[in-house]
This record gives C-alpha cells, sequence and structure tokens, in this order.
C-alpha cells in the first residue's frame, strides 16, 4: 500500500501528499460528485468520505452520498450483498445528467438494499421517491 499511495514518513511526504489530497483540491471542483462508501470498508474508511461530502456541501457544491453499511471496499452488489442493485440506476441517472443521454427510471433495484443517502438524494432523478417508496 505504501508503494502505491506513499507512506508520509517525514514533514516533506506529508505536505507532497496534503497538496494532492482530493480535500485539500475541493474548491476546484466544478461538477457534481457521487461519493459512495461501504460502511465496512478497511481501506477507504467512512471518515474520510464524510470528510470530503463536508467539505463540499462548504462550499455549496453539488454532492450526492450513497452509504451501503454492509458494504466493503470491494462491493459485492450482484452476489447478494446489502447493495443489492441500487446502485447502477443510481449511477445511471448521475451519468445522465451529467453526461447527457439517456438513463432507465428507477424500478424496484431498492428493494431488500441496505442504503443510506446522507444528502443529495434530490440532485438525482427518481433517487428520492425510491427511497421514500422502501421505507
Amino acid at each position: 500500500m505504501a508503494t502505491m499511495a506513499g507512506y508520509a514518513r517525514t514533514e516533506a511526504a506529508r505536505a507532497f501528499m496534503s497538496q494532492r489530497s482530493p480535500l485539500t483540491q475541493v474548491a476546484q471542483i466544478k461538477r457534481p460528485l457521487l461519493v459512495v462508501q461501504g460502511g465496512n470498508d478497511p481501506i477507504v474508511n467512512q471518515a474520510e468520505s464524510d470528510q470530503m461530502v463536508q467539505a463540499m456541501q462548504d462550499l455549496n457544491l453539488p454532492v450526492t452520498y450513497l452509504l451501503y453499511p454492509d458494504e466493503g471496499h470491494n462491493f459485492d452488489f450482484l452476489g447478494g450483498g446489502g447493495g443489492g442493485l441500487s446502485f447502477f440506476p443510481v449511477m445511471e441517472s448521475f451519468l445522465a445528467q451529467c453526461l447527457g443521454g439517456r438513463f432507465e427510471p428507477v424500478g424496484d433495484e431498492f428493494q431488500g438494499a441496505q442504503i443510506t443517502v446522507p444528502t443529495g438524494a434530490e440532485l438525482i432523478t427518481g433517487l428520492a421517491e425510491a427511497l421514500a417508496e422502501t421505507g
């Protein structure tokens, strides 16, 4: 992991990594962001995603945050994990809104899904309604 991401053993290394951190670059974000986090992720912990989302909210930048509390780092959507297929219509709608194009309306993919959307559900077409229907 240290080879891929670096290891901040010195003050210079910490400064180098901080300069390149998405968190320190948040003001440069010009488009909506979709943040997807597994609650059991041992590599990217939830606090890091929470921090990024908060930084975007502080700057009034559009952000949608999907939290799958039972998922890890490598989501098991097709293997019966807590996310089910709910991520796919959200991603498709998000990309259609950002890039243009068509998307399939949200159907019953949210039935049984373990998902919360702490912020930004209203930014994804059909997401707030789908969440309300699943209670």
